[in-house]
């Protein structure tokens, strides 16, 4: 009997597991927007939004504080030569009351509009090497805003509590406005941060779009100076319906924008919805044109 060998070869075969092949594909089919994507990757935007908000207030003196500056500078001015001396109108209310309460809607959605605008441009180093759903970009913008105005809303709390001012019933109403003015500013944002990543001189134009469009919109003035046959087609600017809803909401007086709110809504909505579609169109070849 021969004695086995003390040591035998084994022959074993392991196999590694492979790493798990993500293809990207464009979508087929433009009009479908990433909604799923959007929530799974829920984590991305908030770190965007902090980033956006971090960036905006680093190494400045006075930090958040900029955000009721602004529009308590812009109330005291308008104040000034549109109350004091042009004295326009101001549906029974305080001026500071008055033009602050307009102020608030409008300067969250012209800075949205504006950081919304160049926000491809400004990633678009990262879009060229990461993918992700580039709809967070715009969307970052707008939803940074509202860290501002949160914090310029609380000046105007003070100016109520010194001008005697109570809230009405019409307070409950303030969130669907709130929402209109989210909608309105990213609506815009989407068509204007695609456009500008084709058409670098799109930044030009929107500084001054944002102001013309100011004077369009009842913020130094009523909408009540406007005839009453013609509140629902002054209502095709989608901030005329939501600013005079602030207006009203806030202070329980002015004009509640029924017709003209209506028409607001209607624009605002077809404005969200082109949007979506025409920055949809745009993501398939964006990384090749930005």
């Amino acid at each position: 009997m021969t004695a086995a060998p003390a040591n035998i070869a084994k022959s074993t075969t392991t196999f590694e597991p492979r790493p798990p092949v993500l293809h990207i594909r464009p979508p087929s089919r433009w009009w479908t927007i990433p909604f799923g994507e959007l929530w799974t990757c829920r984590e991305l935007l908030y770190f965007f939004v902090w980033r956006d908000i971090k960036v905006r207030y680093k190494q400045t003196a006075i930090g958040a504080a900029w955000a009721i500056l602004q529009p308590l500078l812009a109330m005291l001015v308008f104040t000034l030569f549109f109350g004091r001396l042009a004295h326009i109108p101001s549906d029974g209310m305080a001026y500071a009351i008055f033009y602050y309460s307009a102020l608030l809607p409008w300067m969250y959605f012209a800075n949205s509009l504006q950081s919304a605008t160049s926000k491809i441009v400004e990633n678009q180093n990262v879009i060229t090497k990461v993918y992700f759903p580039r709809l967070m970009l715009p969307l970052s913008a707008v939803a940074a805003g509202l860290v501002d105005f949160a914090v310029s809303f609380l000046m105007f709390i003070v100016l109520m509590v010194y001008y005697h001012v109570r809230p009405s019933s019409g307070l409950l109403f303030f969130p669907v406005f709130v929402i209109l003015a989210f909608a309105t500013a990213l609506g815009a944002g989407l068509w204007f941060s695609a456009l500008n990543a084709i058409y670098r001189d799109v930044r030009y134009v929107v500084p001054f779009l944002v102001q013309f469009w100011l004077f369009a919109s009842p913020v130094a003035y009523p909408s009540s100076l406007v005839p009453a046959k013609w509140r629902w087609a002054y209502g095709l600017n989608p901030m005329a319906g939501v600013i005079e809803g602030f207006r009203w909401s806030l202070t329980g007086r002015g004009l509640m924008p029924g017709r003209m709110l209506l028409t607001s809504s209607v624009v605002t909505v077809l404005l969200l919805f082109s949007g979506l579609l025409y920055f949809q169109a745009m993501e398939m070849t964006i990384a090749d044109v930005v």
